[in-house]
């Protein structure tokens, strides 16, 4: 396309995302999967305008909008969250992975699209979406509830399990020749994770200091540049560019100037990941959704089970009943920006193909799910407290005295 028309379409875009999310909230319908859909509609594979014939013009943008997302992640995330939480919070998140993480693996091999395609399966199926579980928590008002401190504690130790995830996906995804070079591009990015790790853990302060002014203009730019100059030195390495910004935004995230980046950082968040978002939705093609539909339906059940079962679980390390049990299974239940990542990243490397459009059908259908499901989780407590009520007893007090000391440690 020529300059003008790439601007009329960016343009475009932008104004199409918008205009489906404001009337997705009317019917109170998350913003992900509507800027997918938007995207779908507008694309080349749907009858009817096709704002943008081919997806690859909007590569570099859609990236950028990648990259803030996972460095907004970073930001949120925090190393004295983990090691505050104690082993109640490492139980519960790490019961709640190993149960959703192995089952996805389990699903992925099933499938027999092959060995990398059910590890790329496994983190979709398996990681939650962080966007739709927080804007869940504040459109239920039920933030400050103790039961929502456990959701936000799963949340926290699945991003530290998302970057080493990503670590170990890359030699996975690279298709490394021989046990050598696998064990060596893991190497690498394991250093450079550890690397940033420490620089965050002792040294956030000091770049804090480098980056920090009192003037938002500059510190925008600054930060900006290190989030894109941080995914651009990963990628060069072999690394995913997703751990770079993560890991920057984990460093800049622990100075004094966290706060002020997460608030500025947020429109240019919202704005570049509605369009990596519609730019995915422009790759989806119906029909080849539709000749995925029995696997995308058997992934919502294993997940939707997969779901009650570690939410039941980790609620009774806490000694939750039903109702509060019902509330952290389903709040987690939407999957969204992650498997899209994946998605993205098993296309780049030559995956199956089917990857793609199975994850589209899959976060559409979990994005727009999850949302509704938790409005409705008083009907699932009643019927989880008659299958198992006597095994989850409800102990209110003792659990909500249990989170707080959790979330003020």
């Amino acid at each position: 396309m020529h300059h003008a028309e790439i601007l009329m379409a960016l343009g475009g875009a932008f104004l199409a995302a918008g205009l489906a999310a404001r009337l997705g909230r009317r019917v109170g319908l998350p913003t992900i999967p509507l800027f997918m859909l938007a995207g779908l509609l507008l694309g080349p594979n749907t009858p009817g305008l096709a704002l943008v014939e081919d997806p690859t013009e909007f590569a570099l943008l859609s990236s950028l909008g990648l990259i803030l997302l996972l460095f907004y992640l970073g930001l949120e995330f925090h190393l004295d969250d983990l090691l505050g939480g104690g082993r109640k919070l490492l139980a519960a998140g790490g019961l709640y992975l190993l149960i959703n993480v192995g089952l996805g693996l389990g699903f992925g091999y099933l499938l027999g699209w092959g060995g990398r395609e059910a590890f790329v399966l496994a983190g979709v199926i398996g990681i939650s979406s962080s966007a739709i579980v927080t804007k869940v928590l504040v459109e239920t008002g039920r933030l400050g509830r103790p039961e929502s401190k456990l959701v936000l504690g799963i949340i926290v130790v699945e991003d530290v399990f998302l970057a080493l995830y990503l670590a170990l996906l890359q030699p996975v995804l690279s298709d490394a020749s021989g046990f050598a070079e696998a064990a060596q591009k893991f190497g690498i990015a394991f250093a450079f994770l550890i690397t940033l790790t420490a620089i965050a853990r002792w040294g956030a302060g000091l770049v804090g200091r480098l980056v920090e002014t009192r003037d938002d203009e500059l510190l925008i730019v600054t930060f900006v540049g290190l989030a894109v100059l941080s995914a651009g030195v990963a990628e060069r390495l072999g690394v995913s560019d997703a751990i770079g910004a993560f890991m920057i935004g984990l460093i800049l995230g622990s100075g004094k100037a966290g706060v002020r980046i997460q608030k500025l950082v947020h429109p240019l968040r919202d704005a570049f990941a509605a369009l990596f978002f519609f730019t995915f939705g422009l790759t989806i093609d119906p029909g080849d959704v539709a000749d995925v539909w029995v696997p995308i339906l058997l992934a919502v059940l294993v997940t939707v089970f997969g779901n009650l079962l570690a939410g039941t679980l980790s609620s009774r390390i806490y000694g939750f009943g039903p109702e509060r049990a019902s509330f952290v299974s389903l709040t987690v239940l939407a999957r969204g920006e992650f498997a899209l990542i994946l998605a993205s990243m098993a296309a780049a490397a030559g995956l199956d193909g089917r990857i793609t459009s199975f994850v589209a059908g899959y976060v559409l259908i979990l994005a727009i799910l999850g949302p509704l499901a938790v409005s409705r989780s008083d009907l699932f407590a009643r019927g989880l407290e008659k299958a198992i009520g006597r095994w989850l007893p409800e102990r209110a007090d003792s659990g909500a005295r249990e989170v707080s000391d959790m979330a003020s440690s």
